[in-house]
């Protein structure tokens, strides 16, 4: 399975394909089918009618949450601005590079101390631990791999996710110093000798 992983909330129920409408109770049904994990966005009707019954019984079954769907907004254009921790969040667990493990785990705590992420599971895979995140605005979940971090390695974190708020994963680079135009010694022209007076005439 994948370490992390964005998993969208879908638009329409995926038994009967009707669109959500706002405001409209949802159940979200997460499997793990490997390589990845799977979700399932159902209506109400639909989840008490084929899966309520036998949801905990299907294979690879991880979890099981209800929600409430929110029509997106629309998006505003913005002005470009310093990264969030979230969308550096998002950045990370789509680049899915292990180099940014720590910071994506360090950025997702960050954003359940602020509520902006719910933990909805727990669950241990090959020996590591991984928390499942929902973004409740959105409904996107997240699985996010415990990178199991060590104190003397939590200064460089820090100092990593600060760089990643300030600059995103594209830093500037670094600006080069001009070198020194070097001084290219001028020769001294030479003094003309003075001109020779005409004799005086006799």
């Amino acid at each position: 399975m994948n370490e992390w992983n964005i998993q969208s909330r879908a638009h329409a129920c995926e038994a009967c394909a009707q669109p959500f409408t706002d405001r409209q109770p949802y159940h979200t049904l997460l499997l793990e089918l490997v390589p990845e994990l799977r979700r399932s966005d159902i209506c109400d009707p639909c989840w008490s009618k084929q899966f309520a019954s036998e949801a905990r019984m299907r294979s690879g079954f991880i979890s099981h949450w209800q929600g409430i769907y929110e029509v997106p907004p629309a998006q505003p254009v913005e002005a470009i601005q310093k990264e969030t921790a979230e969308t550096v969040l998002r950045q990370l667990v789509e680049k899915n590079d292990p180099r940014y493990a720590p910071a994506a785990f360090i950025l997702a705590v960050m954003l359940e101390r602020k509520r902006l992420l719910k933990v909805k599971e727990q669950i241990t895979r090959d020996g590591k631990r991984i928390f499942i995140y929902e973004q409740p605005k959105t409904g996107d979940v997240f699985a996010i791999a415990d990178p199991e971090l060590h104190l003397n390695q939590l200064e460089q974190v820090q100092q990593d996710v600060a760089q990643l708020l300030e600059h995103g994963l594209n830093p500037p680079a670094p600006a080069m110093e001009t070198p020194a135009t070097p001084e290219i010694p001028v020769a001294e022209s030479e003094t003309p000798p003075p001109a020779e007076e005409p004799a005086p005439a006799n």
